[in-house]
């Protein structure tokens, strides 16, 4: 059943599936998507090799095809090869639906779907969706059936199961999640949360991704750190990424966190208040709509002097000591906070790394020339423009 997002029984219902996910977001599970990570960086690589010691381009579009392709992988065990087709329909449907929804949401006489269908957006939002939902349904359906197959073969092939015969994806996850009481996901909850996995865990990450590429362009005293680091942890090797790798890489984590909280990939975050909430002496009911503007709460001088300077020192341990748990939100925060965090910064670890090992990033565009776009992610208007030099390592 599906009930009104206005209702107490939807958000149980939304409180509950949170509850039941959270597991299939442990660390030790996570581990089993560096695999795609690993190969679809290295496939941006090589498409970023023919801009070596070239004219400067955008960079943008390719890392987010990349985090695309990862995404689809790890959350429904569907590789789209976006990076070498990105004219597929499925592609190009994700990318208009974002675009549908940004707009639908600046024009308020759109809300109502009965009005929101007199007009062209209206259709083609209907159209999309159900390429989308199909997409996702056949996947659905195929891993169901596999998985039912595997079942069914256990008694007769007891060595081989699904897991070692075929990589798991978050979609693999979902179908065995259970509640307290034995209860799996319906299969519209499992395409809820695998369509809002695939909106929200690719052009954040992807925006994220090119923001700290900006930023290390701009500041190569940062980058040469970075490339440091990268040297006391893979030395001359092109290996890929392990999870031990991931726990070293601690001066490009502070990297991304001091990106994050100069380009926030969501740089308005909107709440219903459910108390009476006193703020700054203002006091605001319960019911209220508010909105958490991240990219002016991550600029608060009294937290982070020189606001607008890239330091990731801000984020070493040392310097960390005493800030409020608030000032600082970029994958929100509390109970609404965002369940794919963990994921984002693998992934960004991995894909940057992985750049960052072959490639010098210089940045040709002044931060007033970026056109920053607060839609539903934090956009460059104008590209993320850079030059590529081959890294001086004998890997490279």
């Amino acid at each position: 059943m599906a009930w009104p997002r206005t209702s107490y029984k939807y958000w149980k219902q939304m409180a509950l599936q949170g509850k039941m996910l959270t597991p299939t977001f442990h660390f030790t599970i996570l581990e089993e998507f560096l695999d795609v990570m690993n190969e679809q960086a290295n496939i941006l690589v090589k498409k970023l090799e023919k801009h070596v010691d070239g004219e400067k381009f955008n960079c943008f579009f390719y890392i987010t095809l990349c985090a695309l392709d990862i995404i689809c992988e790890t959350a429904m065990g569907k590789n789209i090869d976006a990076q070498n087709n990105d004219d597929s329909e499925y592609v190009r449907a994700v990318y208009r639906m974002s675009d549908l929804i940004h707009r639908r949401m600046r024009t308020f006489w759109l809300w109502q779907d009965v009005l929101y269908l007199l007009f062209k957006d209206g259709w083609d939002h209907k159209r999309n969706l159900k390429i989308l939902h199909n997409f996702t349904n056949n996947v659905i359906n195929e891993r169901a059936n596999e998985i039912k197959r595997e079942e069914e073969r256990k008694s007769d092939d007891k060595g081989t199961t699904l897991s070692n015969r075929k990589r798991k994806a978050f979609l693999d996850l979902l179908l065995n999640v259970v509640d307290d009481e034995g209860n799996k996901l319906s299969h519209e909850a499992i395409r809820e949360e695998v369509d809002t996995f695939m909106f929200e865990g690719h052009d954040t990450t992807a925006a994220g991704i090119n923001w700290v590429v900006y930023l290390l362009g701009c500041y190569p005293e940062v980058q040469k750190k970075v490339d440091n680091e990268l040297d006391e942890v893979f030395g001359n090797s092109d290996r890929p990424v392990t999870l031990e790798d991931l726990k070293k890489l601690k001066y490009l984590e502070c990297v991304i966190k001091e990106t994050l909280r100069i380009f926030p990939s969501v740089p308005i975050i909107a709440r219903e208040l459910n108390e009476d909430c006193d703020v700054g002496g203002y006091k605001i009911m319960k019911g209220s709509q508010i909105l958490i503007i991240t990219y002016a709460l991550h600029r608060d001088p009294k937290v982070f002097p020189d606001p607008e300077e890239f330091k990731p020192e801000r984020f070493f341990p040392e310097n960390s000591m005493g800030r409020h748990p608030y000032a600082y939100v970029p994958f929100s925060a509390g109970p609404r906070n965002c369940i794919g965090q963990r994921f984002a910064m693998m992934e960004e670890k991995v894909i940057l790394s992985c750049i960052l090992r072959h490639f010098w990033v210089e940045s040709t565009q002044k931060r007033e020339e970026l056109g920053l776009a607060g839609e539903l992610i934090l956009r460059p208007s104008n590209g993320i423009w850079i030059k590529l030099k081959r890294r001086n390592t004998d890997a490279s």
